[in-house]
């Protein structure tokens, strides 16, 4: 049965984005109902990229005959970058919808505001899209389990490479003001250790605020040569460019939740990030060292077949099609027992798992005491076209 994507215009709940048979509902014993929220309005509407990217991959795994007999019914409603709206939203998956997991949402404040929920009712809350630390603690909450990096772990490693590089960088950083920027903070300070004094300029921003060119001037008063801009993709696109504009250039370091092309360095203005530096764990589809690699190939021939209008310069897409494909495994794993505490189990044991557009040498890995599936990241520089990789894997293996 072939599956179509379609936007329905809602009330003030905003836009749902589902994946569902043409011919209505699957019977119970034939599907498997996925959930999702994700921002596909609002300021961090870049990221409704992740998501629209799982449910053509989702599409085309339905095209093929599902898993095991089943078909995958992936339900995605915006939330907006909303705490509050993916409150209302996730229950009326759960409640109403009676999805069977919340897989893959977006963002650190909107899945905080649903983990307990999620956690008290046994819903799984799996491949969070976000590195918040606390989607790694399964003592506390054993139904929830993350994907990225850790946003620690990516701090302190971006701290232990300037001062590698530039031993006597003056560092300014700016965070969103909240979890996920204190992570951020927390790891980067951390990696920094004795030499925390040279953090020179520590500011925040608010999500809603509609510019960071103040927080921009302050920065570049201070006089730091190396600028850690811990922003989402609207906000680190703007101080690429207004630091352009300020004739102000330290070496940027952009975080893994910033660094596409497409929805960041382009607004920025390409001219702007030649030398911008961030941590990738996925392959860059558009870099020309890819160009015969199997598994880009496929990739490439799956978004002319089902995003035809997406880009292939955003890394959004690469991050969904590589979370979906790691559910579609967890799926497989599942076989005839799809129940909630299964779902848990398979995505919990994840054994050094080789995806086609994850980095040579990093794998999917997780066990029930440490959830989190990627572990590492490679530093990359951007050339003016393609992000180039340089150095060694890092992190934990």
């Amino acid at each position: 049965m072939s599956t179509r994507i379609q936007l329905v215009a809602g009330s003030l709940v905003g836009v749902a984005l589902s994946v569902l048979p043409i011919t209505g509902a699957i019977a119970a014993d034939t599907t498997i109902k996925l959930g999702n929220t994700a921002p596909y309005s609002g300021p961090a509407s870049a990221y409704g990229t992740v998501a629209r990217a799982e449910a053509a991959y989702f599409q085309m795994i339905n095209d093929q005959g599902g898993i095991n007999g089943r078909k995958i019914d992936f339900q995605t409603l915006d939330d907006g970058y909303s705490a509050p709206k993916t409150v209302e939203q996730t229950r009326k998956l759960v409640e109403q919808d009676e999805v069977l997991a919340m897989f893959s949402s977006v963002g650190t404040a909107p899945n905080i505001s649903v983990q307990k929920y999620l956690n008290g009712k046994h819903v799984p809350q799996i491949f969070v899209s976000s590195g918040a630390t606390r989607w790694n603690d399964p003592k506390q909450f054993p139904w929830t389990v993350g994907f990225n990096p850790t946003y620690e772990l990516e701090g302190r490693l971006y701290a232990q490479y300037v001062l590698k590089t530039k031993p006597d960088a003056k560092i300014a950083v700016i965070t969103p003001n909240e979890d996920a920027g204190k992570d951020y903070l927390r790891g980067f300070k951390a990696g920094l250790g004795e030499r925390v004094n040279q953090l020179v300029s520590e500011t925040t921003y608010q999500t809603a605020d509609p510019t960071i060119d103040s927080q921009m001037v302050t920065m570049r008063e201070s006089g730091a040569d190396v600028f850690f801009a811990e922003a989402t993709p609207k906000f680190a696109a703007q101080a690429i460019r207004k630091a352009a504009e300020m004739g102000w250039k330290p070496l940027i370091i952009l975080p893994t939740v910033s660094n596409s092309v497409s929805a960041v360095l382009e607004p920025a203005g390409l001219q702007n990030t030649v030398g911008v530096v961030t941590g990738l764990y996925l392959k860059d589809p558009n870099d020309a060292r890819w160009a015969a690699d199997p598994g880009v190939k496929d990739f490439l021939a799956w978004m002319k077949k089902y995003q035809p209008n997406a880009s292939t310069g955003d890394l959004f897409n690469a991050q969904g099609y590589t979370v979906a494909q790691v559910m579609v495994e967890v799926l497989k794993n599942c076989k005839d027992d799809v129940s909630r505490e299964n779902i848990i189990k398979q995505s919990t044991t994840l054994n050094s798992l080789a995806l086609p557009l994850l980095l040579p040498g990093i794998k999917v890995q997780n066990d029930p005491s440490d959830v989190t599936p990627i572990r590492q990241i490679q530093m990359a520089r951007f050339d003016g076209k393609t992000w180039a990789l340089f150095g060694d894997i890092l992190g934990d293996k």
